[in-house]
């Protein structure tokens, strides 16, 4: 949970004229602790964002219960009711104006925390003008008798919607979703629901750990949805349905793609050093090896010839490691409302968040980047700002989101968004050798249902030099329409004659790929 304005002073509920210095610990507090300094202290107005309001009346319960204090919570259906106990009591039904609530708390005279869920509308000036000014005026009134009492007033709402005349009342709390802790304790209310129905589950220590990493970055309801969800379709916790939960999420994001991917590394021919450096880092993201002392991968950037199976490793390592791949179009971006862009972009990132561990793609990031150049005569500097935004975002975040960018033209490319830091590491894809050739050649027929044994891979790919991964690729296929055509079988010789009547881009961009290899040779590290 991040604090918008700095802790006062903290107040003994039990000596209420005494007020002494806060002691702060030196260890970083939790949502709760955090929440319990703010009432101890007396401030009068918390705005908390939350969708989980369960979970934050349940916090704000067990502060109720330490410091001796009544919790209420107001509704428009409802009115008020009292949360103290195990169930909620009503108090007053008829109280469901916004100024009949304040109008309450001014007047209750007990200790106690009051929780406006959905208060956001009642005070945001853009939905309702000038009718919110006596609500407005009204809080602002209730704020400044609070200062003096022990009651603490709590908007909760998913949304963050003030007017600035609360601006120096409110503090505002972001209640961040459930860690890993609170995650298994919601895995096991919904094992013990299952097991009282009869139904018997095994769950291994590792298969617990692995379905609790893909329950990150939803919310308690989401998470228990996906459990019981996995536990219909297959009679145990699969991972990887839990992981698609967080698809729902994206599918509300018109910047972000969800990527469902069956690929792995074995579908890209080659490239063994960026295999190996990908393998040793596939638990990177587990507690072991946190406890290790490892820090999070940051990301990879992959330059290198078009078609070279650049955007297949990104696919296939989010099906290594197990995680969901998110694209970022930087297309949709860029919008033509002043300022739209800068937040398209800060609301993807904050999705993104939402749900790590996860592995976020930007395809051919030079051309979403050309106009960065000129953005300050062509656009009024809003690519300028909207990349500038990003590269703060990779350099400080704290989440795990690993990044994949890939480019072509590397010339396209500011030099920060280069520097060690931001990436991990910088791979160079170049055109596959005569080995990864072959390879590749095996892939591509064993994919459309043919032996490769039944094929001359060396005589296919001594043939098919200088031909890119995407090219060896449409060689078989355009020979599969020839033998299709003919009423034949594919053959070598159906292969070979696609092969001939090819021009591969590096014959016909060959000053160009000449360059970037030239430029990788000392400033980026093969991939194969």
């Amino acid at each position: 949970m991040l604090l918008r304005e700095p802790v006062k002073q903290a107040v003994s509920d039990n000596e209420p004229d005494e007020r002494l210095p806060l002691r702060l610990p030196t260890a970083p507090l939790n949502r709760e602790e955090e929440l319990d300094v703010l009432v101890r202290a007396r401030y009068p107005l918390l705005y908390i964002v939350s969708w989980e309001e369960g979970r934050v009346a349940a916090s704000l319960r067990r502060i109720c219960l330490r410091r001796s204090k009544h919790l209420y919570a107001w509704t428009v259906t409802e009115g008020i009711v009292n949360l103290d106990g195990p169930t909620p009591q009503s108090v007053d039904p008829t109280a469901k104006d916004p100024l009949q609530v304040l109008d309450y708390i001014s007047s209750a005279r007990e200790a106690a925390i009051f929780i406006l869920k959905d208060f956001h509308p009642y005070i945001d000036e853009g939905k309702l003008g000038a009718s919110c000014a006596p609500v407005v005026r009204k809080l602002r009134d209730v704020a400044a008798q609070l200062k003096e009492s022990h009651k603490t007033l709590v908007i909760l709402s998913p949304l963050l919607r003030y007017p600035p005349e609360l601006e120096k009342e409110i503090t505002v709390c972001d209640y961040a979703l459930p860690n890993v802790d609170e995650l298994d304790e919601a895995l096991g209310r919904v094992l013990s629901s299952v097991r009282r129905s009869g139904l018997k589950v095994q769950l291994e220590d590792g298969n617990r750990a692995d379905v609790l990493r893909a329950a990150q970055g939803l919310t308690t309801g989401e998470a228990e949805n996906a459990f019981a969800r996995s536990l219909v379709l297959t009679r145990r916790l699969d991972s990887g349905i839990v992981a698609a939960e967080k698809e729902q999420l994206i599918r509300r994001n018109r910047v972000l793609e969800y990527y469902s991917t069956i690929a792995g590394l074995d579908d890209v021919g080659g490239l063994a050093t960026l295999k190996g450096w990908l393998h040793k880092r596939q638990l990177a993201f587990s507690e072991e090896a946190r406890r290790f002392g490892l820090p999070e991968p940051r990301g990879i950037l992959l330059l290198g010839v078009q078609g070279s199976g650049k955007s297949l490793v990104a696919k296939a390592v989010a099906s290594l490691w197990k995680l969901p791949l998110l694209k970022l179009d930087l297309g949709k971006v860029f919008s033509e409302m002043v300022g739209s862009s800068e937040e398209n972009m800060r609301a993807a990132l904050r999705t993104a968040e939402s749900i790590a561990p996860a592995i976020l793609w930007l395809d051919e990031i030079d051309k979403g980047l050309s106009g960065i150049s000129s953005s300050g005569r062509s656009d009024g500097g809003t690519t300028a700002r909207v990349f500038a935004s990003f590269l703060t975002w990779m350099q400080e975040k704290q989440s795990p989101v690993f990044v994949i960018a890939t480019a072509n033209n590397v010339s396209s490319l500011p030099p920060e968004a280069m520097r060690k830091g931001r990436f991990d590491e910088i791979f160079f894809v170049d055109l596959p050798t005569e080995e990864e050739r072959a390879a590749i050649f095996a892939i591509h027929l064993h994919k459309r249902r043919r032996n490769p044994a039944h094929f001359d891979l060396p005589a296919l790919a001594d043939a098919a030099h200088n031909f890119s991964g995407a090219e060896i690729e449409q060689a078989i296929i355009s020979a599969l329409y020839d033998a299709f055509d003919e009423g034949h079988d594919l053959t070598n010789a159906d292969i070979l004659n696609a092969i001939r009547t090819t021009v591969p881009l590096a014959q016909t961009m060959r000053e160009d790929i000449t360059t970037l290899r030239n430029w990788a040779k000392t400033r980026a590290r093969s991939a194969s």
